[in-house]
């Protein structure tokens, strides 16, 4: 690994970090520099997951009251992130290289609108938290969460606005409610991702050094930017820089 590839990676994980704890979609900029420094597209995915995990256990244990207090609620879709979060591992493990490459920049474009569309998403959960007519987990939203879960262990960007949608179904508006059980599910589906990813040998441990220690001090210096740069603009940039990874990735 040349000099380079270490300011590239340890650049990524500042941004990643920081952008994580602010607005989400931080797992777009590892990947891609993952790759640029040499990485088959399936193993800096395995290797960016390893690098973000530690990030989002902090932010979970952050909601640990709420997670407690919630727990039996949010049994049903944990079993469910459980299950989903192997499942979309194993499919990356056993999807050929090429194939996987050529599905990239559909998949960071898709990331991409995600983060664009999450407002629209947040208010399509709205409503239908609105109409929920119960404080169970139903089989639509099972069926919901089951599908991220799946998209969270093989690729995951973007899958904490996806959960915007299925959680507002038992959490209903309540802002902390929701981002505790995001976090909570986030972690099950790709701590056990991880998990496979370990076991299956398809992590490069030298880059997730860089990365996940260059994300923890992106995440703290999260507070300075914040504070710096207004969150819309943020928000812009993770935009602008996921279209033109895509539209890279696709010329390629």
């Amino acid at each position: 690994m040349t000099y380079a590839d270490i300011i590239l990676l340890s650049g990524s994980g500042l941004l990643a970090g920081a952008i994580n704890a602010l607005a989400g979609g931080g797992t777009i900029f590892t990947f891609s520099a993952l790759v640029a420094v040499g990485l088959p597209a399936v193993t800096a995915n395995a290797t960016s997951a390893v690098s973000v995990l530690p990030g989002q256990i902090a932010s979970t244990t952050a909601y640990r009251r709420e997670i407690v207090a919630s727990f039996r609620r949010l049994l049903p879709f944990s079993i469910i992130s459980a299950i989903g979060g192997v499942a979309g591992s194993l499919l990356l493990l056993n999807t050929d290289e090429g194939a996987f490459r050529a599905l990239v920049p559909f998949l960071i474009l898709f990331a991409t609108i995600l983060f664009m569309s999450a407002p629209y998403i947040a208010t399509f959960g709205e409503k239908l938290a609105a109409c929920r007519t119960t404080d169970g987990v139903g089989p639509f939203a099972t069926a919901l969460q089951g599908l991220v879960a799946v998209y969270g262990g093989y690729f995951g960007a973007g899958m904490g606005i996806m959960m915007l949608a299925s959680l507002s179904l038992t959490e209903g508006r309540d802002f902390h409610a929701l981002n505790a059980a995001k976090n909570w599910l986030a972690c099950i589906m790709q701590g056990l991702a991880v998990v496979v990813f370990i076991l299956s040998g398809a992590v490069d441990y030298s880059a997730v050094v860089i990365v996940a220690s260059a994300s923890i001090l992106g995440g703290w210096g999260s507070v300075v930017v914040g504070r710096l740069v207004p969150q819309r603009v943020i928000r812009w940039f993770v935009i602008a820089t996921g279209l033109a990874l895509s539209s890279w990735y696709f010329i390629q």
